[in-house]
């Protein structure tokens, strides 16, 4: 890697800090260098704070105090994202790097959201500043993939999720519920709860399962439940309907919103399910959303081809008879080993 690979490198590994604290916003680095070393970084705030470039900018102030107008003029600012050019939830990031004339601002990939896509570089540009993009392009936008999904196809980013057996089974044929993979599987995929905005289930694994669907294994944030049960068939007292997390339940029934529960009723509940319920969540802000079953929800948003990507763990047991795993038809992205298990990591294409 030459340096701005590298710095540009740093400004990814800080971005991923804020995995699960972001959303709807993107993850974003950034790192200030100053006579060939680092001297301020930092990464977006959970969603309504500060973004990366504010607290490295911040950073470089608190600790030179009285020399930080001539650190920037002569510095580099590294941003893994387009700064924004709008106002939101904070100023425009842009006005606030044109405002301290950095020498050269080197950015990784222009944002695709409309009130930015360009315009932060072009304000910075027109300063008279130094401008590079696409420094780990590729790397970036693979880390703000539920980001660009979103803005993209007006849905969240979707991930599915189950466990299988080495023969290929996926639950016991007479409905009852049976564990596969190991604890330690099942600790990472609590850690991966709270890196997403919300975790989905059917009514058939819910009553078997009876499932809290929340991270008690990994701190962090709890997701938002989600629930299809057509004919809200199942009991108040599922661990679902706890006051553990929001927990949204997409019915044929009613609508009614009464404190941490939301039902939706969908018109047409039978057709185009899955694109209904990707709408409704894009509505309502949910970025990314994980598919943890049962095998016939999974399917339904498979053969939707309504899915981004897909983590499979397959256990060394065989059963000798067992309902079939979901079919599915993508790239394989990565094989790992996760205590006993191995977690083949799936994207659609």
């Amino acid at each position: 890697m030459n340096k701005d690979q590298l710095m540009m490198q740093r400004c990814l590994d800080l971005a991923v800090l804020g995995a699960g604290k972001t959303s709807p916003n993107p993850m974003v680095g950034a790192v200030i260098v100053y006579q060939d070393r680092i001297v301020g970084e930092g990464y977006t705030a959970p969603y309504g704070g500060p973004h990366a470039e504010v607290n490295a900018i911040q950073e470089v102030i608190a600790k030179f105090p009285g020399q930080e107008a001539q650190i920037f003029r002569d510095s580099t600012l590294y941003v893994s994202l387009e700064p924004c050019a709008h106002f939101g939830k904070t100023p425009p990031c842009a006005d606030l790097i044109v405002s301290k004339r950095f020498k050269r601002v080197v950015i990784a990939c222009q944002d695709p959201y409309a009130k930015v896509n360009g315009l932060g570089i072009q304000k910075i540009k027109d300063s008279g500043i130094e401008v590079s993009v696409g420094v780990l392009e590729d790397e970036a936008k693979w880390l703000n993939r539920r980001f660009f999904t979103r803005v993209a196809l007006s849905r969240p980013y979707v991930i599915l999720k189950w466990a299988e057996t080495a023969n290929g089974l996926f639950a016991p044929l007479d409905g009852t519920q049976r564990w596969i993979s190991s604890p330690a599987s099942k600790q990472l995929v609590h850690q991966w709860r709270t890196q997403e905005d919300a975790i989905l289930v059917g009514r058939n694994t819910a009553k078997i399962d009876n499932p809290s669907l929340t991270a008690r294994e990994w701190e962090g944030k709890q997701p938002k439940r989600i629930l299809i049960d057509r004919d809200l068939d199942l009991s108040l007292e599922a661990k679902l309907y706890d006051d553990a997390a929001e927990t949204i339940i997409f019915n044929a029934k009613k609508t009614d919103w009464n404190g941490h529960l939301k039902f939706i009723e969908l018109e047409n509940f039978d057709w185009y399910l899955p694109q209904q319920i990707l709408y409704q969540l894009y509505l309502m802000d949910i970025q990314s959303l994980i598919i943890e079953g049962g095998a016939k929800t999974l399917q339904l948003f498979i053969d939707a081809g309504l899915w981004d990507e897909a983590r499979i763990f397959i256990a060394p047991v065989n059963w000798e008879e067992g309902m079939p795993a979901p079919q599915w038809k993508g790239t394989l992205l990565s094989e790992t080993k996760v205590a006993s298990d191995t977690l083949r990591i799936i994207q659609n294409s």
